[in-house]
């Protein structure tokens, strides 16, 4: 654990209690533990939310943002959409340490764009969040523009994978379709819209940079991938002009939140910069103090 005077806040993290993981494909143990190199007796085991607590403790982190996942149509290989209800059941039972996001998919139309405006309306979810490679729809698909101008009706930010896709498999081959000069027209399009590209865009990650300075409301997420790994020029970003534009995220159980902090730590950024990765930023986008 950093020793500050604030705790972090971690806005990308995989509900991974045994309700949950009843409602993944069978698939996803051998991608997290395999390509993505996340610890194997960890993702092949649930953990409860109590036991997700002590390890945010452990960490240094105050809140979790879960994630109410879809991914791929239903009856498509890969495919599973994680209820809402499953995350919102969780933020109800220890709501000082969880946030829940309302995954969308596509091309579930205006029922869809409906389900979630009830997921934030009624059940506090706080915003959206979406994995475009899932459907080989790139950001700037007008099937997500239902869904983002209702991100701008309710005032809730949009969290999206960009970057390549990690997934390939025989079965289901995922198209990296996460460009993040896709965002280019969705940001002017939606002026008002908060996006915030998660998984720091590698392997375009200067691309993903060159959005976020264009655009006020275009932010980076830095999940995913290891602090120790960031390209040079993401971490000078963070440490400068770049400081009021990222937020921190693990996408646990890919990254343990510990170890995480410790390679953040490692990198020896500026006391006010790490604050506002950590924490502030992610306060001021999703609102937090209301």
């Amino acid at each position: 654990m950093s020793s500050t005077d604030y705790k972090a806040i971690d806005a990308v993290v995989n509900i991974w209690t045994e309700e949950a993981l009843s409602k993944r494909p069978s698939w996803g143990s051998d991608f997290f533990s395999g390509k993505m190199k996340a610890d194997k007796g960890m993702i092949g085991n649930p953990i409860s939310l109590e036991r997700m607590i002590d390890m945010l403790d452990e960490a240094g982190i105050e809140i979790a943002f879960l994630i109410a996942a879809r991914s791929g149509r239903p009856g498509l290989p890969g495919c599973y959409h994680m209820p809402y209800d499953v995350v919102a059941r969780a933020v109800a039972k220890y709501p000082q340490r969880f946030r829940a996001l309302a995954g969308i998919d596509p091309y579930t139309g205006m029922k869809g764009v409906r389900e979630f405006e009830s997921a934030v309306k009624n059940d506090g979810f706080v915003g959206a969040h979406l994995y475009p490679h899932w459907f080989e729809l790139a950001p700037d698909h007008a099937k997500y523009y239902p869904f983002y101008a209702k991100c701008v009706e309710l005032d809730v930010p949009i969290q999206m994978q960009v970057g390549q896709s990690m997934i390939y498999a025989p079965d289901f081959p995922c198209r990296s379709v996460g460009r993040p000069i896709t965002l280019d027209a969705v940001a002017c399009d939606f002026q008002e819209l908060k996006l915030i590209g998660i998984h720091v865009g590698i392997p375009w990650t200067d691309e993903m940079i060159a959005m976020a300075w264009k655009h006020r409301n275009v932010f980076i997420g830095c999940d995913a991938h290891r602090p120790k790994y960031w390209p040079e020029s993401f971490v000078k970003y963070i440490d400068s002009f770049g400081q009021d534009k990222v937020i921190f995220g693990t996408d646990f159980p890919v990254l343990p939140f510990a170890r995480t902090v410790q390679d953040i730590d490692a990198l020896g950024l500026k006391p006010e910069a790490r604050r506002k990765l950590m924490r502030d930023n992610v306060v001021r986008i999703y609102k937090l103090q209301a």
